[in-house]
């Protein structure tokens, strides 16, 4: 197995990557294999969240199709996608990670993004005294709890790793050091560079679905700062779909990924579901597509549709228009790529027509992804090299 020794020598430093969703491991996995790679590491994996779950189809098993050792797997995800269900969830986190973290004892732990899983192991990590270096810091997604959250796993951590210069200089206006904070671009766009994607021919047959003439890749998560809108929300966009294929007279077949373990995720998943069943020649849907598929269905798409952060980071390095719904991405940093509206059907169904339209496809070729630096996996592994984290609990606040 990947990552696998038990005779670590006392100088290589020992990483500790953090993992609670499929996604996150996908953006992840550069950086895992960098590490494998230089001697002066030693990777330590824990698996935690949706990864050992069966409702969300226990993707801890692609990380070790992978290769990877999994060196923790900390149960501690809850039936229930309430808010009392998640902080209790959060709870159970708390607990497992303080267990795990003393077994382990990294010399630095790798946290990405801004979930509630995230959160519970940033608190872990700074009771156990253990340097965290956060990727994808300094964001903005004003309509979901994950906002607060990622800004919060900022102030908990001591190196930071931001996908564009602009995030850049909100890690440093929260009182992060300059020294320490490091624009790198996004990880997940190194994936799209390096790994072998599949053609839409291979796709269909790997999915055993007909793709047909046109195709949009599906993705919509609650907004968790909003109450009870996923339902009507998801709805209107069905509508749309619908609406959109008649008035176009080119049917899309659909590509749908299930939501996460948010609030209301489960009233999503179970109305894509019964989409699906009703139309089964139209619609497919998958709880994990793994990486390589689902950048393959993204790479071959007409549009990627819905409110998930992939249709406004990675999206655009295929120059694929996004037709973003809502105010769950509301604050990111967008390309021209990006066509956002309201989560009303007329809205959306706008969208799509201007996403689908050749004019507007003409007008992407030229694109570059403002999220798309060279070598984003080795230049966060050379600043982790070269900290020393030894010295490196904070101690002051940086004022501007």
């Amino acid at each position: 197995m990947i990552g696998e020794n038990p005779a670590i020598m006392n100088s290589v430093r020992k990483i500790c990557i953090f993992t609670g969703t499929r996604a996150e491991y996908g953006l992840l996995k550069p950086l895992m294999d960098e590490i494998v790679r230089d001697e002066s590491f030693h990777l330590q994996l824990l698996a935690s969240g949706m990864h050992l779950s069966s409702e969300f189809g226990l993707t801890y098993k692609l990380i070790e199709e992978d290769g990877f050792f999994i060196d923790e797997k900390v149960e501690m995800l809850l039936s229930s996608d309430t808010p009392a269900g998640i902080s209790k969830s959060m709870g159970l986190g708390l607990m497992g990670y303080a267990d795990a973290l003393n077994r382990l004892s990294p010399d630095v732990a790798v946290i990405l993004g801004d979930r509630f899983e995230c959160m519970a192991f940033a608190c872990t990590c700074l009771n156990a005294r253990t340097p965290v270096a956060h990727i994808h810091g300094g964001e903005t997604t004003i309509g979901a709890v994950d906002e607060a959250f990622r800004h919060a796993i900022t102030k908990m951590s001591h190196l930071h790793f931001t996908s564009t210069e602009e995030y850049r200089k909100r890690v440093i206006q929260l009182g992060e050091h300059p020294a320490r904070v490091f624009n790198v671009g996004a990880i997940g766009i190194e994936n799209i560079k390096n790994m072998a994607l599949l053609s839409k021919k291979e796709l269909e047959k790997d999915i055993g679905f007909d793709l047909g003439d046109r195709y949009v890749l599906v993705t919509f998560h609650p907004v968790t700062l909003e109450s009870g809108t996923a339902e009507e929300q998801f709805k209107n966009l069905l509508f749309a779909l619908d609406k959109s294929a008649e008035a176009s007279g080119a049917p899309s077949k659909i590509i749908f990924t299930k939501a996460n373990a948010d609030t209301d995720g489960r009233i999503i998943n179970q109305l894509i579901d019964s989409y699906v069943a009703q139309h089964p020649d139209k619609a497919i849907a998958f709880t994990s597509m793994g990486q390589c598929r689902y950048l393959s269905a993204m790479k071959n798409a007409s549009a990627v549709v819905g409110n998930s952060s992939s249709g406004i980071v990675e999206a655009p390095s295929f120059q694929v228009p996004t037709v973003n719904i809502g105010d769950r991405q509301k604050g990111r940093v967008r390309d021209r790529s990006v066509i956002d509206c309201g989560p009303a059907s007329t809205e959306i169904e706008e969208a799509l027509q201007k996403a689908f339209s050749s004019d507007f496809a003409r007008s992407l070729k030229d694109m570059v992804s403002q999220y798309e630096k060279p070598g984003t996996a080795m230049a966060v592994l050379k600043s982790i090299k070269n900290a020393d984290l030894g010295n490196i609990i904070k101690k002051t606040f940086y004022d501007l």
